[in-house]
């Protein structure tokens, strides 16, 4: 390493420590400048798995913290333009485009679901997983932030809750209970009364190691 780059890893170390503080000093004002109401919200939002501080705060100067504007989820959905495209025909899906809407906060949204991808034991991390496999990267991650929307609604919604996590398994146990509920309809309406009776399943036993002559 000569003189000169030296001198070059001075002024990039220099043009560092100056946006670092130009960061801290705008972070400072946006913390003075946030009404209470957002102040509260702030740190519930940030307990959502990919959703850091500027994250939180971008979310909140664009959709605010009075969820009254937005009658249900989905209105907020097709306000931000995270609502899947609604085309369809004979029960299939002709277009999956989301529509037009606020694209800064959905390019937000888009990040935090990449940033929620790879958490452990978290159900966002699980849902993109399942997702990623069949319908490719970038429709699991749109999938993965309009549920990251839909927490932030119901969070804003009411005020005061706190994040809860479902797990990496809540969508196997949903599919569970959403099975046993149809096969329950399907006998009803043959005519059979069900009576259901949880039961123990036997776990198998580990098969013996075989052992070396």
């Amino acid at each position: 390493m000569t003189e000169h780059h030296r001198f070059l890893l001075r002024l990039l170390l220099d043009e560092t420590t100056q946006l670092e503080g130009w960061i801290a000093r705008v972070s400072e004002r946006i913390a003075a400048a946030l009404p209470a109401s957002m102040a509260e919200a702030l740190p519930r939002l940030a307990e959502v798995p990919g959703i850091g501080e500027r994250a939180a705060e971008n979310i909140l100067s664009e959709i605010g913290t009075n969820m009254d504007q937005f009658p249900t989820k989905a209105h907020l959905s097709s306000w931000v333009g995270m609502s899947p495209g609604n085309h369809e025909s004979a029960g299939k899906r002709k277009s999956g485009r989301t529509t037009k809407g606020n694209h800064w906060l959905r390019a937000t949204l888009v990040q935090v679901a990449w940033a929620a991808s790879p958490t452990q034991e978290t159900y966002l991390a699980a849902q993109y997983r399942r997702l990623a496999g069949r319908r490719g990267t970038k429709r699991a991650l749109v999938a993965v932030a309009h549920s990251i929307l839909v927490i932030v609604y119901y969070l804003l919604k009411r005020p005061g809750t706190a994040f809860q996590e479902l797990g990496p398994l809540y969508l196997e146990q949903l599919g569970e209970k959403q099975l046993t509920r149809q096969l329950v309809k399907r006998l009803e309406r043959l005519g059979h009364k069900v009576t259901l009776e949880k039961q123990d399943v036997a776990k198998p036993e580990p098969a013996a190691a075989a052992r070396s002559p």
